[in-house]
């Protein structure tokens, strides 16, 4: 039943939106309902899947995970590292009718940089200035050198939003966001669907071959798969691992994969505030260690996912190049865990809040190691939450222990600089260490790889001690879809790329 009315609603929204027979309709499922539609205050993965239809960046990545032009056409940096030109690509209009020039350009970088709340303000900060060289060019000038700043501005600081959208809407962009995708906003109803439909004054129109896109967020994935199968979707993301066999065995179906760059991790309320100070595992790092050592991360793997995830312990995935072979994912060790927890004092059990998106895999792994963690007297208390107010019970530092994906990013800053800088947006750990801070900011200046490796080492070994996120494994971003859609890529950033590709 529950089946039969989301296919319903699709095809409603098919019906109002103009005649299914004159038009082609993309059908795609969500693991959650996104947050705010404003590529300056949003957070969420499935946000960013909904932003790559409707909101280009500066650039963006190829299979490769080359930084490649589009709305950009180049960029140049100067010889001190303090200077970044970029020429614009000339005819791009916002879905308003605005055009992209220099001067929107400039707009849009300066909301990311100023407006209170900002979610972009930190991946940017290195940013003093945006010049305006000519009405196709623009200059950043930094305050350091800055060597994650093209790859941030391939993701959502990258974002160019209309001057006249943002300026007449204010707090309120996210509500219609206008921008210079392929798709342009039409409607929201909240935990029921976004839809967007074609742009037809887009800069690269001739690869648009789809004319509207429906987004349903349907949290449970074995009713994305029924749906799937049954018609109501024509794509959806985040397809169990355990279903892997089923989608592959369906001859009207296709599964695209690629290993994500993110991470899947438990992050511990070690901050000065009461939850954080109500149990040993905020308290003593000694206890956040035990824990990971308690986790066995290769049979969380095999008895979750059928052995289709990388276990890891770092913010990046081992196969990544900025990989950290000398701090190896770590065996279970029960004995090791016990002593370090008689080191740390405790010696009675203790439980702790776990606070657990809703959802069958996270649900799944949370009891994996919940059974595990119990071993070593720490009694972890699942509590399942909707996955938006996860993220603001997180904010506000109202949980112990979190289990939270990140879909990451190309450079390894990106995965790691918001959630350990000293009261960084993201930082909910609570962690403030300043030695993290200074080799944070020096990661973010050096630009040789080898010597930035050599930085990145040594912070890693000061996080794996303190431990305010506890690194479990890699997920394959697994996107399945149906034989209808023909020119589907699967690239490792996990999003949902629309242009190119056609629907039979």
């Amino acid at each position: 039943m529950k089946t039969l009315r989301i296919a319903a609603a699709a095809a409603v929204v098919v019906f109002a939106c103009g005649s299914a027979a004159a038009q082609t309709t993309l059908r795609i499922g969500l693991a959650e309902d996104p947050d705010i539609l404003d590529p300056t205050m949003a957070r969420t993965y499935v946000g960013r899947l909904v932003f790559t239809s409707i909101c280009d960046k500066l650039f963006d990545i190829d299979d490769k995970l080359a930084i490649v032009p589009q709305l950009a056409l180049s960029h140049e940096t100067s010889a001190d590292g303090k200077a970044v030109t970029i020429k614009l690509r000339p005819g791009v209009k916002f879905h308003d009718g605005e055009a992209l020039d220099a001067e929107a350009a400039k707009a849009s970088l300066e909301r990311h940089l100023t407006m209170t709340g900002s979610f972009r303000k930190p991946e940017i900060a290195a940013i003093d200035r945006v010049e305006v060289v000519d009405p196709l060019t623009i200059r950043l000038a930094l305050k350091t050198p800055f060597s994650p700043l093209i790859p941030q501005l391939a993701d959502r600081a990258g974002m160019m939003m209309s001057p006249k959208a943002i300026k007449e809407a204010g707090d309120r962009f996210g509500l219609k966001p206008v921008c210079a995708g392929p798709y342009k906003f039409v409607e929201r109803v909240q935990q029921d669907r976004i839809v967007v439909e074609k742009f037809q004054d887009y800069w690269n129109k001739d690869n648009v071959h789809i004319d509207r896109i429906v987004y349903l967020p349907i949290v449970d994935a074995t009713v994305r798969l029924a749906n799937l199968k049954s018609g109501g979707l024509d794509l959806f993301e985040r397809a169990l691992a355990t279903d892997i066999k089923d989608i592959r065995a369906d001859p009207k179906l296709r599964l695209a994969s690629a290993l994500e760059l993110g991470y899947q991790g438990i992050t511990i309320n070690m901050g000065s505030n009461d939850r954080a100070k109500a149990t040993p595992l905020g308290r003593s790092a000694k206890v956040r260690q035990a824990l990971s050592l308690a986790i066995d991360r290769e049979a969380l793997n095999q008895v979750v996912f059928n052995g289709e995830v990388v276990p890891g312990n770092q913010w990046v995935n081992p196969e990544h190049p900025y990989f950290q072979k000398s701090f190896p994912v770590p065996k279970r060790d029960v004995a090791k865990a016990k002593a370090l927890m008689q080191e740390a004092g405790v010696t009675a059990p203790f439980d702790v809040d776990f606070m657990v998106p809703k959802g069958a895999e996270t649900q799944s792994v949370a009891e994996v190691i919940q059974a595990m963690a119990a071993e070593i007297g720490i009694n972890m208390k699942i509590r399942v939450t909707e996955f938006a107010t996860s993220l603001k019970q997180a904010e506000a530092y109202e949980y112990q222990a979190y289990l939270l994906a990140w879909s990451g990013r190309v450079d390894p800053d990106g995965n790691a600089y918001v959630f350990h800088k000293c009261n960084g947006p993201q930082t909910n750990s609570g962690l403030c260490n300043a030695d993290v801070d200074r080799l944070l900011d020096e990661g973010r200046i050096v630009s040789d790889m080898a010597q930035r490796k050599a930085v990145y080492e040594k912070l890693t070994k000061v996080i794996l001690d303190e431990s305010p996120l506890i690194y479990l494994y890699h997920r394959r971003m697994l996107i399945a879809h149906t034989t209808r859609l023909e020119g589907y890529k699967q690239l490792a950033d996990g999003m949902v790329r629309v242009v190119g590709v056609k629907l039979k």
